[in-house]
């Protein structure tokens, strides 16, 4: 902003005499400033940091230039982290704080003025007091930022990324530091509150611990392993299994019965076939390194770090990359079930919502990306392919509505572009939603549905689907969801399907549903790895290896 009345010449010529006492400032030794001294100098660098529009210590800008003015101008710019004598027990804390604890949550200390706060400390210039303070100041308030939002801005990295994230302001936040012997303190309540998030840090350092220890053997390339063989390739899997805590027996070269409960016990934590035998897709698994895995984990705690505040007492989430739902009640698993979801050209999105209501038996309004894309297709090789399926052929809407015949269509020179209808399905066993839908409106159109593809949810892996969630056991879910009326009990449910027609039920409670994409996650036991279905992981690696944004910049 300009200071109105003032000329452009009176502007430059403030800021010229700003800069030369700030000048001034570095060149008066440490013995010789006061802490009035210390307090004033302190005024005119961040008044001339204001006027240039722009501040740095030893090389490095300061990213929360407008929040460091906020804080300081609100204390009469009284130094938070510094006194006339140097560092004080305060700064000393936050700055060991800022040395070991970042990197504990997949964040690098280096992002946070460390280089600078380690030079600064040995210098005995005034100067250097006012760069250590706003060092300082400026790590607390990025830090804080990154606990608090996350360190990027998911929305800017994916266009199907629809981020809650938490807010507050910094400044009381700050203001709190200042007045605690532990800082740090002030800034670890700013991270996610959850049990998953701290037992992903504990896995981070689980897995650094046995990248400092050598790391783990891979295993060769070759035929299936199965409880009963021998040879090089089972030591290799016993050794992998044990110094990644899934085996505790020596090493041995025949696949005998704890070997093969390892293997079990691996596969479930990756979202395999828990069968014991190693083919492809576990020796896959097998020969992820360490280091992908400690990126794994610092990408999905940064994903942690993107989450609303407060998800619910009773909510619903989807983990897209887990092909999983599970039901959540005050802290407690009410339900879970496997989940088949978008095909990676057909992403289901990150998002959350509210579910209001349910439909049984529900009609299948075909979306036009799947008329011309999916069905149009099938038509033309076989025009009875709409009858057959239970779909109405329809143009307009409302009272301009009109039924056709599909058989007196040629279709021979239908094209995506000149396709006109409208199709829609009826209640039946052929229903693409099945026999019932959940809805939580959204700009997407995704919801949760029932399926006639049972087979789907045999499989390991499940993005099959336009987008939306098919669910493996809906009718339990609605019977959840419906549990506090009296009304919709179990077998009114079922008479309602058996009716055949269209049924719209709202929920006695409306209940959040999160639909969340996480590579690696905690339960009470274990921490989990699933594949990076649709290529987001290392997009997000590569943002968090950049320089970090600031509170006042905006997430990169």
């Amino acid at each position: 902003m300009e200071e109105t009345g003032l000329t452009e010449a009176a502007r430059i010529s403030r800021f010229t005499g700003v800069l030369l006492s700030a000048l001034a400032c570095l060149m008066v030794p440490l013995q010789a400033i006061s802490q009035a001294d210390l307090q004033d100098r302190l005024r005119v660098r961040i008044e001339a940091a204001f006027l240039a529009g722009s501040m740095e210590v030893m090389d490095e800008r300061v990213q929360a230039r407008n929040t460091l003015q906020r804080v300081y101008t609100a204390r009469g710019f009284a130094p938070m982290w510094v006194s006339a004598e140097g560092l004080t027990e305060r700064g000393q804390h936050l700055a060991d704080w800022l040395e070991t604890e970042p990197q504990k949550h997949g964040l690098r200390p280096a992002d946070y003025h460390l280089r600078s706060v380690s030079r600064l400390e040995d210098e005995d210039r005034a100067g250097a007091l006012v760069d250590l303070e706003l060092a300082l100041s400026d790590a607390f308030a990025m830090l804080a930022s990154h606990f608090l939002a996350g360190r990027l801005n998911p929305e800017s990295l994916d266009p199907e990324w629809f981020a809650s994230r938490r807010h507050r302001d910094l400044l009381p936040v700050i203001e709190k530091a200042a007045t605690m012997r532990a800082p740090g303190d002030a800034l670890a309540e700013l991270l996610p509150n959850g049990e998953g998030y701290a037992r992903l840090v504990q896995k981070l350092a689980s897995l650094r611990d046995i990248l400092a220890r050598g790391g783990w053997p891979s295993v060769d390339p070759g035929p299936t392993l199965r409880q009963g063989d021998a040879g090089p390739r089972v030591l290799q899997v016993a050794e992998r299994l044990r110094r990644s805590g899934y085996y505790e027996g020596a090493g041995a070269e025949a696949f005998g019965t704890d070997l093969a409960a390892a293997v079990k016990r691996f596969q479930a934590v990756h979202g395999l076939a828990a069968d014991g035998v190693i083919g492809q897709a576990t020796l896959r698994a097998l020969n992820v390194s360490p280091q992908t895995r400690v990126e794994q984990v610092i990408v999905n705690l940064e994903r942690w770090r993107w989450l609303p505040e407060d998800l619910g007492e009773r909510y619903i989430i989807v983990n897209i990359a887990g092909f999983d739902l599970d039901v959540i009640e005050h802290g407690e698993n009410r339900m879970s079930m496997r989940v088949v979801v978008g095909q990676p050209y057909r992403r289901t999105p990150v998002f959350s919502g509210t579910m209001t209501y349910l439909v049984l038996n529900p009609w299948w309004e075909v979306p036009r990306s799947i008329a011309v894309k999916d069905k149009l297709p099938l038509i033309k090789s076989d025009p009875a392919y709409l009858e057959r399926q239970g779909y109405s052929l329809l143009t307009g809407w409302g009272a301009d509505e009109q039924a056709l015949d599909a058989a007196a269509i040629d279709w021979s020179g239908v094209t995506a572009a000149s396709f006109r209808f409208r199709l829609r399905q009826k209640p039946g066993p052929q229903n693409a939603l099945g026999r019932v839908k959940f809805m939580f409106p959204n700009p997407h159109s995704v919801y949760l549905h029932d399926t006639p593809s049972r087979e789907l949810f045999a499989k390991d892996m499940r993005s099959f689907s336009s987008g939306c969630i098919r669910l493996e056991h809906p009718l339990e879910l609605a019977e959840l969801l419906l549990s506090s009326t009296e009304a919709w009990r179990r077998p009114d449910i079922d008479r309602a399907l058996a009716s055949g027609r269209e049924t719209i039920v709202k929920l006695p409670r409306p209940i959040p549903v999160h639909l969340l994409y996480w590579t690696a996650w905690a339960d009470e036991d274990t921490v989990h790895f699933r594949d990076d279905i649709y290529g987001r992981d290392e997009r997000v690696l590569r943002e968090l290896r950049k320089a970090p944004p600031g509170p006042d910049n905006g997430p990169a």
